[in-house]
């Protein structure tokens, strides 16, 4: 009997141990489903968040990369826009055409026939730039007689024995000034009085100046700049192109102003200061030199010099 009670007891321990094991591996799975479908649901939101992640970083990355290719494309359209300023507006390097030039010498004309209405201001003002020239006798053409002062050209029908220096005129009838000047402003009036032909103007010191090439009269090539009267016309030339100017008076007194700064050579009738012509050369290469030529005198009637007339004192009364 004991030995029966004993086995009934450990088989209902065993019952209750096997209702609890199963129990519990039962209350273990549903945790575990739980737990797996809990992952499962993590996982798959994660996957979701990190997708959508990859969209955005995506979509972020294309958003950059056209904003970097905008930005590029921005600054070299700022970079050439500045170029292109720098370029139209550096005097060593701008162009300007023919248009342009003449537009800007109508607007240089026109302003100094403004300016030239008020003209014992303009003319003290012109006066103040005069400066002190003398004809260089070693570069006059051997029929040109230059005085003793060096302030007046001569034609001469007879050829002088004179040097043959490097830097004489031997086919034009040219001289060129003693003094040249590389900076600055300045102005000279000179007397034509009594001529029908004459050329006067600035030059270079490396225009050429023997044989019969048309580049040793003035303006004809690119190292001078003048104005010419004849047969009772006037023509500014330079480059060997000619301007032709709309005056048919005679005058008496020519001004000659440059303006290095500015790169301007100004022609102006001295008494009424009525500009004629003016070329806009932008920048000078080199100094330049007053320049004159008297012209043959055609049977008498230009026998006349011309004279280099001093300018009054800016400090004078006009």
């Amino acid at each position: 009997m004991i030995r029966e009670s004993i086995i009934r007891k450990y088989q209902e321990i065993q019952a209750v141990l096997d209702e609890d094991l199963r129990m519990t591996l039962s209350h273990l799975e549903m945790e575990e489903r739980a737990a797996v479908s809990a992952l499962d649901g993590l996982m798959e939101n994660n996957c979701s968040l990190i997708q959508k992640i990859e969209q955005d970083l995506a979509r972020l990355t294309v958003a950059m990369e056209q904003t970097e290719i905008d930005d590029t494309m921005q600054d070299m359209e700022t970079d050439d826009r500045v170029m292109d300023l720098l370029n139209r507006t550096d005097p060593s390097s701008v162009s300007l055409d023919e248009v342009k030039a003449d537009q800007i010498l109508s607007l240089t004309n026109n302003m100094l026939l403004l300016i030239s209405s008020q003209t014992p201001i303009i003319k003290k003002l012109t006066n103040s730039y005069s400066s002190e020239v003398c004809l260089d006798p070693e570069t006059a053409h051997p029929k040109l007689i230059i005085s003793p002062q060096g302030d007046s050209a001569t034609y001469t029908d007879t050829w002088q024995q004179l040097p043959d220096l490097p830097g004489r005129f031997d086919t034009t009838l040219n001289v060129i000034s003693l003094q040249g000047f590389s900076f600055g402003r300045h102005y000279w009036e000179i007397d034509v009085t009594g001529k029908t032909y004459w050329e006067l103007g600035v030059t270079y010191p490396n225009i050429p100046r023997k044989g019969a090439t048309e580049d040793c009269w003035l303006g004809r090539g690119d190292e001078s700049w003048c104005v010419e009267f004849f047969d009772g016309e006037y023509t500014a030339w330079h480059g060997g192109v000619p301007h032709q100017l709309p005056f048919t008076k005679r005058f008496c007194r020519i001004g000659v102003l440059c303006s290095f700064p500015a790169g301007l050579v100004t022609f102006l009738e001295a008494d009424n200061m009525t500009p004629l012509f003016s070329f806009c050369a932008g920048t000078f290469s080199n100094c330049l030199h007053l320049a004159l030529c008297p012209g043959h005198d055609h049977n008498g009637t230009n026998a006349k010099p011309v004279v280099i007339c001093n300018a009054q004192s800016p400090s004078s009364d006009l």
